[in-house]
């Protein structure tokens, strides 16, 4: 089993990705953390062959966490700047996954490290064809596609206008904004909260049924 460890400040995004990896065969959940200092804790304590580390904690940024880890690494973020990938790859980051992401997207994540591991694991010395042959199949299944019938950009859409919103959104307010129709956003806004990346909660008005509210996690 691949002992992971999942780091995110947000308690219910950590269940949510816990979950996700315990769906993925050879892969066990040893713990969470939620601040910059238990993730240190915990990584001595545990002792994980993986970490999910999130770039936002409280205390102080994920990526100077990462280096004091050591061990490997794959960032999970909302982060999307260029300058982050390129901090977190430097800092000895394995694999970057943009929030929000699907089940699938992670776990082909997940077996591709895992197959990466299997090939560098052992004392025993590797030629170039090893090497290069880990390194491929590490990033071999990374995929970006959204889920079947949505477009990746009108995911990103829905996230940026969640993410910069002052409160809670309703399906109709997203559609409006928009300028989509309410089925098309509450099809995205049901993902997003399927993935983690949205809280859902019930919106009850002074008059008429309840409806649905999202607010970005981060």
């Amino acid at each position: 089993m691949i002992r992971t460890l999942i780091v995110d400040d947000d308690f219910r995004v950590a269940g949510v990705h816990a979950g996700f990896v315990e769906e993925v065969a050879g892969f066990a959940v040893v713990g969470t953390a939620h601040t910059a200092a238990e993730a240190r804790a915990r990584v001595r304590e545990l002792a994980p062959d993986l970490v999910l580390l999130d770039i936002y904690l409280p205390d102080e940024p994920g990526l100077s966490v990462l280096p004091d880890l050591r061990t490997d690494t794959i960032v999970l973020s909302a982060a999307t700047d260029t300058a982050s990938v390129r901090a977190a790859i430097r800092a000895g980051a394995l694999n970057y996954l943009i929030k929000p992401f699907t089940t699938r997207q992670l776990a082909d994540r997940l077996a591709g490290y895992a197959r990466y591991r299997g090939l560098v694991d052992g004392d025993r010395a590797l030629g170039q064809d090893d090497v290069d042959r880990a390194f491929r199949v590490l990033h071999e299944q990374d995929r970006t596609a959204a889920p079947k019938g949505q477009s990746t950009a009108t995911s990103r859409l829905v996230s940026d206008l969640l993410r910069q919103a002052d409160g809670p959104l309703s399906a109709a307010e997203v559609a409006g904004e928009l300028g989509m129709a309410r089925a098309t956003a509450q099809r995205y806004l049901t993902a997003l909260a399927e993935s983690g990346a949205v809280r859902m909660r019930l919106r009850y008005g002074a008059t008429g049924r309840p409806e649905h509210e999202y607010r970005w996690t981060e």
